[in-house]
């Protein structure tokens, strides 16, 4: 009788733990479908090169690396050092950028070429996307545009790299990956104006349209390069201003964070801001204000209902 009671709870004791061991899959399966957000407190060259290994495995082929150029002697632009050392790090890649919009030496090729100069962009060619012409992206699921017009050199690489300067923003309230090639990608003259220009007024559109305008552009890309687009967002010199507004940027009253990366663009967007808003209150004051006046979180919804990612992330901290 023992023997056989023995033999019942050993039974019931393999099963209790097979039961475990599936509960205990599941939940890392959960985890598992997480996107991962990779962080470091390392805002170097060789910091922004170690994060970029961690998502590089789908980059190959002919690679543009998407940053901002900055207006003339900005003070908040990227480090020359830190860009230089991840182009230099990646093969057959190439610096990108559109002209602009708005008044600036920046709305003509030669004007752009200029700046580059000016702000150290000199050890690499930079290929400014619409200096040929553009072309027009499809825009799938939109219900403010079927398609988006992008500088035309796009169509000339197999994968990308959106190398961001996580900060502020006039209108969007702030600046992450999305805006980086929402606003970034689009040719300067047709595809910002149609991001940007409600009728007659040049911005015209704003608040959670304006948000929702720059979703969609950013769909476009998204969508174009699939699984060969990877995003890095540097949490450093973080203005309520973009780099766009040069010399009469804000000066930061935020202390720099550190670099956040993923392979989702709305995974890495969200970690951001999530690393902004626990900032202490006396520096976080000037970018929440910025973020909420302009609608800003409606870039993070939005992006979700279009399909192009989710906000919950696995943040694996890669200096430990």
């Amino acid at each position: 009788m023992k023997k056989i009671i023995s033999v019942v709870l050993a039974v019931l004791v393999l099963a209790a733990c097979h039961c475990l061991k599936k509960e205990n899959s599941r939940v890392e399966t959960v985890s598992q479908n997480k996107p991962v957000v990779y962080f470091t407190k390392d805002i170097s060259p060789e910091g922004l090169v170690k994060i970029y290994d961690k998502i590089s495995q789908n980059i190959d082929g002919k690679v543009a690396i998407k940053f901002h150029t900055g207006e003339p002697h900005g003070p908040n632009i990227l480090p020359v050092p830190m860009v230089k050392a991840l182009w230099e790090h990646i093969p057959n890649s190439t610096l990108v950028e559109t002209n602009v919009f708005y008044d600036s030496p920046r709305q003509t090729t030669k004007g752009h070429r200029e700046t580059l100069k000016t702000n150290g962009w000199t050890f690499s060619k930079v290929d400014i996307l619409d200096e040929d012409g553009t072309v027009m992206l499809p825009v799938k699921g939109g219900k403010h545009f079927k398609e988006m017009s992008m500088g035309s050199h796009i169509l000339n690489y197999d994968s990308l790299v959106v190398l961001t300067h996580f900060k502020g923003h006039a209108m969007g309230g702030y600046g992450g990956s999305m805006k980086n090639i929402a606003i970034g990608m689009a040719d300067g003259k047709i595809g910002k104006k149609m991001i940007h220009q409600k009728g007659d007024e040049q911005w015209g559109y704003t608040g959670a349209r304006f948000q929702e305008n720059m979703a969609e552009s950013a769909k476009a890309t998204v969508d174009h390069f699939g699984k060969k687009i990877v995003y890095i967002n540097v949490l450093r010199r973080m203005s309520v201003d973009c780099d766009c507004a040069g010399t009469s940027a804000a000066e930061p009253k935020a202390h720099d964070i550190g670099i956040l990366a993923s392979t989702n663009i709305v995974a890495v967007d969200q970690a951001s801001l999530d690393q902004v808003y626990a900032l202490p209150e006396a520096e976080l004051h000037d970018l929440q204000e910025r973020i909420e006046s302009r609608e800003g979180l409606r870039q993070i919804s939005y992006m979700k209902e279009l399909g192009m990612g989710t906000g919950e992330y696995t943040l694996v901290n890669i200096d430990k």
